[in-house]
């Protein structure tokens, strides 16, 4: 199943997939995102318990969810490069490092944005916001340990265990509303069967978690695309490159 794969190991052919995926990604985020928060801020009906604030559901739940998936991402990429000695995995693992520490930010803070009005107080040491700031601490420790070693193939490595071993966080963030006695609200949306949420709510909601997702994986294959020139410099490919793009700038 990972055959499909192997060609992208090669540092130039992961380049130029980054450099195929990337206007797609982008325009997938910015229709998503501009028609799922119009739709969401002004057209979606008020909460009957919670008012206009609940509206604030369309960046912190999409925010929320992706921080984890992010996390995942990055541990996957990180086992690649473990198993199969695979540098382009590393090199995704870096790339998605500080997009998916943005994202926990951004879904940190929303939510105690959130629980002002809605508990009385900016932060509560709940299970699920304590365990979503420790996946925050999680993603600047992989940027920091990976920061601190000059060869970036050793940096790898121990970013990507620190990576691994921290996606035990994961399920705990999830399942954190059901394993003990918390604050914070059960799921909504991932119950497909009976999502907790009015269909005209829960359509934005999807849209901007499209979008979100779309806009991390463009912002993660700008990066990688970054990540790779900046490792291979020296090769030949990357010189050509230059000299083609500068070539480009000349002319024009």
């Amino acid at each position: 199943m990972w055959k499909w794969l192997h060609p992208y190991a090669k540092t130039e052919n992961a380049y130029q997939l980054c450099k195929t995926l990337q206007p797609y990604f982008w325009g997938v985020a910015v229709v998503a995102l501009v028609v799922g928060t119009i739709w969401g801020l002004a057209f979606a009906p008020q909460d009957y318990q919670q008012g206009d604030s609940f509206r604030i559901i369309y960046i912190h739940v999409p925010s929320a969810i992706l921080s984890m998936s992010t996390y995942v991402a990055m541990a996957v990429a990180a086992l690649v490069g473990m198993v199969w000695q695979w540098r382009t995995a590393f090199m995704a693992m870096i790339a998605m490092a500080p997009i998916g520490a943005v994202m926990t930010f951004i879904a940190l803070f929303t939510g105690a944005a959130w629980g002002k009005p809605m508990w009385g107080a900016w932060w509560v040491w709940d299970a699920r916001l304590t365990s979503e700031l420790i996946l925050l601490f999680l993603y600047l420790g992989v940027i920091a340990l990976y920061s601190a070693f000059e060869d970036k193939q050793q940096a790898g490595k121990a970013a990507g265990v620190m990576a691994l071993v921290g996606v035990v966080n994961v399920p705990i963030i999830h399942y954190s509303v059901e394993w003990w006695n918390t604050l914070h609200q059960g799921a909504t949306i991932s119950k497909f069967d009976k999502p907790s949420i009015a269909p005209e709510m829960l359509w934005p909601l999807l849209l901007n978690l499209l979008g979100f997702a779309a806009f991390i994986a463009a912002v993660t294959v700008m990066r990688l695309r970054n990540e790779i020139v900046r490792r291979e410099i020296q090769r030949p490919w990357v010189v050509e490159l230059a000299q083609q793009e500068l070539g480009g700038r000349n002319a024009v």
